[in-house]
């Protein structure tokens, strides 16, 4: 099976609620997402390192199909005042937080030890089919 880096639409960043630690030379762990959303180009996944989020319907579809090397959680999502001055009638879905927790080059989500996502041929078509327009895609070497 083929994997593929994917770099997705960054739309935001991290909201002031966010609950993470630091320790220097270890991957940033987040407890809490707080995804503060300043535009948005209306894909199904977006990112703010090391962090990815997906549409509730994206979600279900992932479930779904049985994907593997993810998981589900709950993040709070914001509008900046820049996101309402730029898009005032723009409707957000909901947003759920994409936690990884597979390996990247053999499940189906995972991440690479530069933090990007890396997703099987089957996860990519999936996610291509219910939009991610604006991502990024490359071949992750075999």
């Amino acid at each position: 099976m083929k994997f593929y880096y994917l770099e997705p639409e960054v739309a935001g960043g991290w909201g002031e609620n966010t609950v993470f630690d630091r320790t220097p030379g270890r991957p940033t762990v987040i407890h809490k997402l707080h995804y503060q959303f300043d535009g948005w180009l209306g894909d199904e996944l977006v990112e703010s390192t090391p962090c990815f989020i997906v549409s509730e319907q994206m979600g279900k579809e992932i479930k779904r199909a049985h994907l593997n090397g993810v998981w589900f959680d709950e993040v709070e999502v914001t509008m900046s005042d820049q996101f309402k001055e730029f898009c005032p009638n723009r409707q957000l879905p909901k947003f759920v937080w994409l936690r990884m927790e597979g390996t990247a080059g053999q499940d189906d989500f995972g991440t690479a030890p530069d933090g990007r996502l890396v997703v099987s041929e089957q996860a990519l078509t999936l996610l291509r089919e219910h939009g991610i327009s604006h991502a990024v895609v490359t071949d992750f070497p075999a």
